[in-house]
């Protein structure tokens, strides 16, 4: 199994999910997030005057995914939340040692 933590526009977040769910992955935890990479933020006007933001919202989400389907879900995560412009965001790929349903003690894949 593995965590896949993926950090994109939060416009993009409805196509993300649904390309997920043709996959059949269910369970994804979303959270709003601010951030900067390359971009660096970027300057706006306010009621005439100019300021920096510095952090620029994000969505992060987190998916424990079967390793059967890591690539896949790579793949559709980079499908649906590409713009093509600097900001599109990062994917990152963690080993899960465990995953334990709550409710009935199931472990591993079957937790998911």
């Amino acid at each position: 199994m593995k965590l896949i933590t993926a950090i994109i526009k939060p416009f993009k977040l409805d196509e993300v999910r649904e390309g997920l769910v043709e996959l059949g992955i269910s369970g994804i935890t979303v959270a709003e997030v601010k951030g900067f990479g390359r971009q660096k933020g970027h300057t706006e006007i306010y009621r005439g005057a100019e300021y920096v933001v510095d952090f620029l919202p994000k969505v992060s989400l987190s998916i424990a995914c079967p390793d059967a389907l890591v690539d896949l879900a790579i793949e559709k995560i980079c499908e649906a939340a590409r713009t093509e412009k600097i900001g599109d965001g990062k994917i990152f790929v963690t080993p899960l040692e465990e995953s334990i349903r709550i409710r009935t003690g199931e472990t591993g894949e079957a937790a998911l």
